[in-house]
């Protein structure tokens, strides 16, 4: 069904800074091309962050009607450690490290991003390309790209001439960066380097002996540079021009300015239509990092194995507190934050699951095809998530006073109102139809107290038959009790 005819979706394009009017390249189809995760190590919880962003991207286009090819790629070598030119390869220093194949490191990272990501229920891409299955791809846009007079070859490497490149187009269009600021603050060349300025980039770096990823290439025995296996996929699968690359905003500049520059030296033409970025996140309200300890997996999550968690919580309660910001915006992650989304996210199953409960009548007190096309205005509005669940839960407002009784619905304006909920809550938002599993423990932990009590009131009346019947019943059920100095206490067997 092609809804996408009666809907006016808008995209926030990076690269104009507005919102605007989405038109595929191709009526009906889409393109889109999500830079995916250098395989190195485990997936971290801001990654998970931006590819759910394009998760419910893809999902909403789906939704529309459009025959969607989205495409998400797995940087396999050429991500220099740092985000630069000179250095070591992050996947062949952790091989090095392990003393084990690179690609060995990139299948157990591999296999890790597709759990963690299975998990958090999102949908495959329609390709998942790799960096190294495109080696020979990467090698023609590089002999391209010297043939227009943008690189050139030193000692076996090859360079992006910026400065060259800048004199018919603009470079740091994307991220706003002016070249002649960006030359004056980078400093001097120390002799050590082959770049003509300290902007270009690297196309093909020449393997030193010890690097133990290397391919032949017309320059010699070397590797591609990070920046050039995007250009290499997207163009191969989504064509010269194509509709939407996304990635994290962190990749604005360098890669995705880097990427543009690529595509228009070989075509002479911008190869993307609508540029999104999805914001970083945050753990209590400062900026995630291994190295100041202030990080959580997203396993972590499940198990509650963190200082920075007081419990567990359920894969859909943490797909719900991400949604509940828009993908441009900064989310901070913190334990008060995702208990306060699993009430609601428990509050939403509740209310679904009354759906089936809910009596027709010959009358409507409700507009629900208003409320409905509200729901639509907030994901065709740059797929505004946060403004999506508040209609949501107006949605539930709606069934629960139809369940009391107090106000009416019929026939037609039921299935309106159960459709628009189920799709936009399972569909779209990718959200399990389960309730938290955490919801059910809270409800264990209560009665357990309960019968805890109890049992101190028949101690302290000397009733020991009652309380040890309580303590060994609960044991039977494999909750064991611990009397101590605090009070009591019990563990699930």
């Amino acid at each position: 069904m092609s809804l996408y005819k009666d809907q006016t979706l808008r995209i926030y394009n990076s690269l104009s800074g507005e919102k605007e009017v989405f038109k595929p390249v191709h009526e009906g189809n889409v393109g889109m091309y999500v830079c995916g995760p250098t395989v190195y190590s485990n997936v971290h919880l801001g990654n998970v962050r931006t590819f759910m962003s394009f998760d419910v991207i893809f999902r909403y286009l789906l939704h529309l009607g459009y025959k969607t090819r989205y495409v998400r790629n797995i940087t396999d070598v050429g991500h220099i450690v740092d985000d630069v030119d000179d250095g070591e390869d992050k996947i062949a220093k952790k091989a090095r490290l392990e003393q084990v194949e690179p690609m060995e490191i990139v299948q157990r990272y591999t296999v890790d991003f597709h759990t963690i990501l299975d998990k958090y229920n999102f949908l495959p891409p329609s390709i998942e390309p790799t960096a190294t299955g495109h080696i020979i791809e990467q090698i023609e846009i590089v002999k391209q790209i010297i043939d227009k007079g943008f690189a050139y070859e030193v000692n076996g490497s090859v360079y992006f001439d910026v400065v060259k490149f800048n004199e018919t187009h603009n470079y740091g269009k994307l991220s706003g960066r002016n070249i002649e600021d960006m030359l004056t603050n980078t400093r001097d060349l120390d002799g050590q380097s082959d770049k003509k300025n300290g902007q270009d980039f690297a196309l093909w770096k020449k393997a030193e002996p010890e690097h133990i990823m290397r391919w032949p290439s017309p320059w010699g025995i070397g590797f591609p540079g990070w920046h050039l296996e995007c250009t290499a996929m997207s163009t191969k699968y989504l064509g010269e021009t194509f509709d939407i690359h996304g990635g994290g905003m962190d990749l604005k500049f360098p890669h995705h300015e880097c990427e543009i520059a690529q595509n228009e030296a070989c075509t002479g033409h911008s190869p993307v239509n609508y540029w999104m970025h999805a914001n970083m996140l945050t753990l209590n309200g400062k900026k995630m990092a291994k190295s100041t300890g202030n990080n959580i997996l997203p396993n972590e999550i499940f198990t509650g194995d963190s200082p920075f968690l007081t419990k567990a919580f359920a894969p859909n309660v943490a797909r719900f507190f991400m949604l509940q910001a828009h993908y441009r915006s900064v989310l901070d992650f913190s334990n008060d934050a995702i208990l306060a989304a699993e009430k609601g996210f428990n509050r939403l199953m509740e209310g679904l699951d009354l759906l089936s409960e809910i009596e027709t009548s010959t009358a409507s007190t409700l507009d629900v095809k208003s409320w409905s096309k509200l729901c639509y205005d907030a994901m065709n509005d740059d797929f505004n998530t946060p403004i999506l669940i508040a209609h949501l839960f107006e949605g539930i407002r709606f069934v629960n006073v139809l369940n009391d009784k107090r106000e009416t619905i019929t026939a037609e304006d039921l299935e309106v109102l159960k459709s628009t909920l189920t799709t936009f809550t399972f569909d779209v938002l990718g959200i399990k139809n389960e309730k938290s599993s955490s919801n059910n423990s809270d409800k264990l932990e209560g009665v357990v107290t309960m019968l805890i009590g109890m049992r101190d009131e028949a101690r302290a009346n000397k009733n020991w038959a009652l309380s040890d019947e309580i303590r060994d019943k609960l044991l039977a059920l494999g909750i064991q009790l611990k009397d101590g100095k605090d009070g009591t206490s019990f563990s699930v067997q």
